[in-house]
């Protein structure tokens, strides 16, 4: 359990739902409520080993966050997964309540992998692909060594290999987050080959903003041009000025778009000693506080 507050709200809850459901507890000193359910949240935490993260937040400290969700009475408890709040429900509920809450939304528990891949010394990108390639042959289920190794394959520039090698999971990817981030950028690179000659693709598509500043299908074929280039940052500055005029643009297409980016280009996380926390990406951690700034606006 983690207090937050407006300063490492970005950190605790919007950055950590990327990869963790994160539960968050509005609550405040003098409600009684709040202390019954409190411990429960605490011990149900305990009990799921790591198929969630509970943070509390002092409605009364930080109202600018209570505001931002929309918080009328506590204790109200929401989920966030993906840096989007995805259910939630207020009050004193009984523990065989939170826990068909929890279930209905958290992966199932599983087994501990039995293998995982070695990263005790750093692989060249060549190195890398081939023992990712043999992860995927040996177990063609495992989706996480699939999304690892078709992203080493697109960030290679190897788009028909890593099409090929994200064909048996694509019939997965609208309900699983990092293989829909793969189907995304595929689809971007797809788009920019169908133009031609990217220069003069992207000057029409820039005449086009030029002329309607909410041309957003302007401006999302222009990020795809410039991911299909990995210029990641611009292409996400470009859909960043989407979802400051329309949060939801097609079905929420810009926001899945950039999330996609953001999956692509995160680094494996460095090794730390137990307890402690591997540092964040600072490109990546800067355009998530961006995400969140702008859609907690």
């Amino acid at each position: 359990m983690i207090d937050v507050t407006i300063e490492n709200f970005e950190t605790e809850v919007i950055a950590a739902s990327m990869t963790q459901p994160v539960l968050v507890d509005f609550w405040a000193p003098w409600c009684g409520p709040c202390k019954v359910i409190g411990p429960i949240l605490e011990k149900l935490e305990a009990e799921y080993a790591g198929r969630f993260k509970l943070v509390k937040i002092d409605s009364d400290q930080e109202q600018q966050l209570a505001a931002a969700f929309g918080v009328r009475s506590i204790p109200t408890c929401i989920l966030l997964m993906n840096g989007q709040p995805v259910d939630g429900f207020m009050g004193a509920v009984p523990e065989g309540q939170l826990r068909q809450f929890l279930d209905k939304h958290l992966p199932a528990a599983g087994p501990a992998a039995e293998e995982e891949l070695p990263a005790e010394e750093p692989l060249d990108a060549q190195d890398r692909l081939e023992q990712l390639q043999h992860a995927v042959a040996t177990n063609p289920a495992d989706d996480e060594a699939r999304f690892e190794y078709v992203k080493a394959l697109l960030l290679a520039g190897r788009l028909a290999d890593a099409r090929v090698a994200f064909e048996p999971a694509a019939a997965k990817a609208a309900g699983i987050r990092r293989l829909d981030s793969l189907q995304r950028v595929i689809d971007a690179m797809d788009f920019a080959a169908r133009q031609g000659d990217a220069d003069r693709a992207q000057a029409g598509l820039e005449a086009r903003i030029a002329a309607d500043r909410r041309d957003f299908e302007a401006r999302f074929g222009k990020a795809c041009l410039l991911a299909a280039q990995q210029r990641w940052t611009e292409a996400m500055d470009e859909l960043l000025e989407i979802l400051m005029r329309d949060k939801t643009w097609n079905e929420d297409a810009a926001r899945k778009a950039y999330i996609a980016i953001l999956d692509i280009i995160e680094p494996p996380r460095p090794k730390v000693a137990e307890g402690q926390i591997p540092p964040d990406d600072p490109t990546v951690a800067t355009y998530r506080r961006r995400l969140s700034s702008v859609v907690l606006s």
